[in-house]
């Protein structure tokens, strides 16, 4: 056991005890390294694992806390094993049907993919579309179409290098949303009939791009908090001529999984070795709970494999659809298939977010939104504690807006769909995100919309619901 993990568990174990009571603050960072003898460094991995377990949460300027449920929580949810044979895709009809289930306004949205609209500076945004427009040269309009809006690659690439890594300006591509990016990523380096390595569960945009554009899966099971399982992969890119690697290292949806930075280091290094490139889709990269926010594989990326990419979407502007790649060697292609396709974003929507980054709200607003997500993911915690049936396992995730939902076997979450969408209550049923169509007794739950006492009628229905099985 490393000595972070130690250091965590010795404090978890505190915690069981009741000697750090619920909602109690715990030593701080630099009184932790003086009491114990250790680094600040190894304090802060220690106190990032213990939020990733749901044991503490961090408040801004206040420190660390234990968590008021942090005895309730249900187990985390178990690891399933994937099949090892190659899939062929067909989910597509499956997701369709729960994306039509959100159109209801009068439905309460667990199945959203997106945080509440509310959560975000709309009208901020709106003025800097219109104050950008009117200081934009009319030629910036057709010029920009190419590379992308000069100063939004400028604010991209600057907070790259506020992160440690420094980006050759070359290498980013601007995109319509992250999708748009893995999208062109995923043609560049595969033809129809190749294998993908993909996680188990996907987010399933990813599984019906790979129906879209012929592509088999080799699903990788992820842990519920410490993501996918590397010696699986191994032993697949071993067995199997994997063209491509499709995966989120931070706050993987749909379970909220996150590598640490020696599984990063690792994966990098085995995908090194045969030469596998990496689609990192880091959508929620913004979305973190902590204190220090993570470093994505493409920190590593010496060798050009890593196509990283990001997106406005989930975090500051929802159907804006600006997003980018990192795209290493493969960026010369990636732009060059973006302009045989959509040519480019729009450069309104981008004008608007360049001038907000630049007017520096931009951090004081995702303070606010990884705080309200926080507390609105403990809402959703302790509801599921008092009304889902005993045996249910939920994941903790240290960030995003998801929460992963294992019930007792005897659930059947197609049914409860059905059932919670006439009652109003929406959810995203496990099979939506998997090749196969697995993970039938699982969901996934979305805290990402203001918690009201709807929400709470919403939580209490699902119980009753499950009951019934």
């Amino acid at each position: 056991m490393k000595r972070y993990e130690q250091f965590a568990e010795e404090i978890a174990a505190l915690i069981r005890k009741r000697v750090l009571a619920p909602g109690e603050r715990i030593p701080s960072v630099r009184q932790a390294s003086r009491r114990y003898g250790i680094s600040p460094s190894t304090v802060f991995q220690a106190y990032y694992r213990l939020e990733r377990q749901g044991l503490i949460i961090a408040r801004a300027r206040s420190g660390y806390f234990v968590r008021e449920q942090a005895l309730r929580l249900p187990g985390e949810p178990s690891v399933a094993a994937q099949r090892l044979d190659p899939a062929e895709v067909a989910v597509s009809e499956l997701a369709f049907s729960v994306l039509d289930s959100l159109r209801d306004t009068e439905t309460v949205p667990f199945g959203s993919a997106f945080p509440g609209p509310e959560l975000f500076p709309l009208a901020r945004l709106a003025g800097s579309m219109t104050r950008g427009l009117r200081e934009l040269p009319a030629t910036a309009i057709v010029a920009d179409m190419t590379e992308g809006h000069a100063d939004l690659r400028r604010q991209v690439l600057l907070r790259y290098g506020l992160n440690g890594l420094s980006l050759a300006p070359e290498e980013l591509v601007i995109t319509n949303g992250a999708m748009e990016a893995l999208s062109l990523g995923l043609q560049c380096v595969t033809r129809p009939g190749d294998l993908v390595a993909i996680e188990a569960p996907a987010f399933y945009a990813s599984l019906q791009l790979l129906e879209r554009f012929g592509l088999r899966a080799i699903e990788i099971p992820v842990h519920p908090r410490d993501g996918i399982d590397l010696e699986v992969l191994e032993d697949r890119l071993a067995r199997y001529p994997i063209r491509a690697c499709w995966l989120m290292s931070h706050l993987q949806n749909p379970l909220g999984a996150s590598l640490d930075d020696a599984a990063k280091r690792r994966l990098y290094a085995l995908l090194k070795r045969h030469q596998v490139p990496l689609l990192e889709d880091d959508a929620y990269a913004e979305l973190y709970f902590g204190t220090r926010p993570p470093r994505p594989v493409k920190w590593l990326d010496d060798a050009g494999l890593v196509m990283h990419c990001g997106s406005f979407s989930k975090c500051l502007a929802p159907g804006y659809r600006v997003g980018w790649m990192a795209a290493g060697r493969f960026a010369s292609a990636v732009s060059r298939l973006r302009l045989m396709t959509t040519i480019a974003p729009s450069i309104p929507a981008q004008v608007a977010i360049a001038d907000y980054l630049r007017r520096g709200s931009y951090d004081r607003h995702l303070r606010q939104l990884r705080h309200t997500l926080q507390s609105q993911q403990s809402a959703m915690l302790a509801a599921a504690d008092r009304y889902f049936p005993t045996g249910t396992r939920i994941t903790r995730p240290g960030g995003g807006y998801f929460l992963w939902c294992e019930f007792p076997e005897r659930v059947d979450s197609l049914e409860l769909f059905r059932q919670a969408l006439k009652e109003g209550v929406s959810l995203a049923p496990g099979p939506i995100f998997s090749a196969t169509q697995g993970f039938r007794h699982c969901a996934r739950l979305s805290y990402g919309h203001p918690w009201t006492a709807r929400s709470e009628r919403a939580m209490e229905t699902l119980g009753r619901l499950l009951a019934s099985f």
